[in-house]
């Protein structure tokens, strides 16, 4: 979803961000507002420990920043603990720590100033997840439910934390491609970049109310697959819609801890 961003000068990506965790706070330097912004990403849960971020030219392009702005964020998150840094095949930085201690005041900033954004936004997108829920209900085939079947399994199965969020990701997926409509799709994946960085997944907040959350998202995704496989169109919309406001209980937890 994000275009390639050359070179070393400082560049922005020709596809401007404007989503709530994409706008720059104008009274912070570049390099300050990203880092803000990735220590946020880890401390709600959008990278969890273990995971790796995306490379260094995707983070750019997707953040409308240079790569040495990137850079320089990156090598804060470093020293601060956050990430470490693997070179060689396979390597990049990967999520250490979620939230320590000097965290708080960065989340505070950044969910702070774009508050009012990520409601209208999280808004928005649980009632696009109840409509494309609906579709699913209504255009799903054999095969379709099949694979619903298949990845509700996988995420009932998968270890809590990291393995979850994955298995989490592919059945939201299947739901997706189930609805048959590719404008809502593109819609949907446009509206859920603006509260992430990259919209890898969504939120999974942190260790303490883990697991309750994912014995809740659990719950409601097997209503979920249900009323879709029976095609109970009303249903299915009810439930999504419902289900994905998750994401934006998670962000008001984050900016409650982050003052106190």
């Amino acid at each position: 979803m994000s275009t390639e961003t050359h070179g070393t000068a400082e560049t922005t990506s020709s596809r401007p961000v404007s989503g709530a965790l994409g706008r720059p706070v104008a009274t912070s330097s570049r390099v300050d507002d990203l880092t803000d912004r990735l220590v946020t990403a880890i401390a709600i849960g959008e990278y969890l420990p273990g995971s790796r971020l995306p490379a260094e030219r995707d983070l750019a392009a997707s953040l409308g920043a240079g790569r040495m702005t990137v850079r320089a964020a990156l090598a804060r998150l470093v020293e601060r603990g956050l990430l470490e840094t693997q070179r060689g095949r396979g390597g990049g930085s990967f999520v250490t720590a979620q939230w320590p201690v000097s965290s708080a005041d960065a989340v505070q900033r950044t969910l702070t100033a774009r508050w009012e954004a990520l409601q209208e936004t999280c808004d928005a997108i649980s009632r696009l997840h109840g409509t494309l829920a609906r579709a699913a209900a209504e255009n799903r085939t054999a095969d379709d439910i099949d694979a619903l079947g298949d990845r509700l399994a996988a995420f009932r199965d998968a270890e809590s934390g990291l393995a979850k969020q994955e298995a989490d990701s592919l059945l939201h997926v299947s739901i997706i491609q189930a609805a048959r409509n590719t404008i809502l799709r593109d819609v949907l994946f446009e509206l859920e970049s603006r509260i992430s960085m990259t919209a890898p997944a969504h939120l999974w907040g942190e260790p303490t109310g883990m697991a309750a959350m994912e014995r809740r998202a659990l719950g409601e995704h097997e209503a979920l697959v249900d009323a879709i496989t029976r095609g109970s169109a009303d249903e299915a919309a009810g439930i999504a819609r419902e289900h994905v406001k998750i994401d934006f209980e998670l962000l008001e937890a984050a900016l409650t801890r982050s003052r106190d």
